[in-house]
């Protein structure tokens, strides 16, 4: 069985569905890392592409505040990731995009040409889905590569 390096993308936001997701990204970079081929995981945040306030989940989120703050709270979101990356000697790429969470992705998987998307799966109400839409269903639905869903 022939086992080249991957390039693996893990979309991440600090919540508990993106942590798993981090979780299992990292262990499948490490199951597609033999030899001189090393996988490559990318590890994702996208934020919104403007400094105003944004309607998320039906509430108005605080704009961005001061730059130490954000590299605090970028710490705390790598967190898992860098630490289970780390343990499994795992080729780690932390990235930060801007724009509308699917389209980002979507955009960044392709300049990067990656092979597989692993990204979390709430599971929200079918309110919040009817109107946001799930996100990672547009993902998996829009993707030139393959997608991995993790609950």
């Amino acid at each position: 069985m022939l086992n080249l390096s991957k390039k693996i993308l893990v979309a991440i936001d600090g919540s508990p569905a993106s942590d798993k997701a981090a979780e299992e990204a990292v262990r499948l970079a490490a199951a597609t890392s033999r030899g001189h081929f090393r996988s490559t995981l990318y590890a994702v945040i996208v934020l919104p592409s403007k400094e105003a306030p944004a309607l998320t989940d039906l509430t108005i989120a605080p704009a961005r505040k001061k730059k130490n703050d954000w590299q605090e709270r970028q710490q705390r979101i790598f967190y898992v990731v860098d630490k289970a990356a780390q343990e499994r000697d795992v080729n780690l790429r932390k990235e930060v995009v801007y724009g509308e969470i699917d389209e980002a992705l979507l955009r960044f998987a392709e300049q990067e040409e990656c092979d597989v998307i692993v990204i979390g799966s709430t599971g929200r109400g079918r309110v919040l889905r009817a109107l946001r839409g799930s996100i990672s269903s547009k993902v998996a639905m829009n993707a030139r590569c393959s997608v991995y869903l993790v609950r």
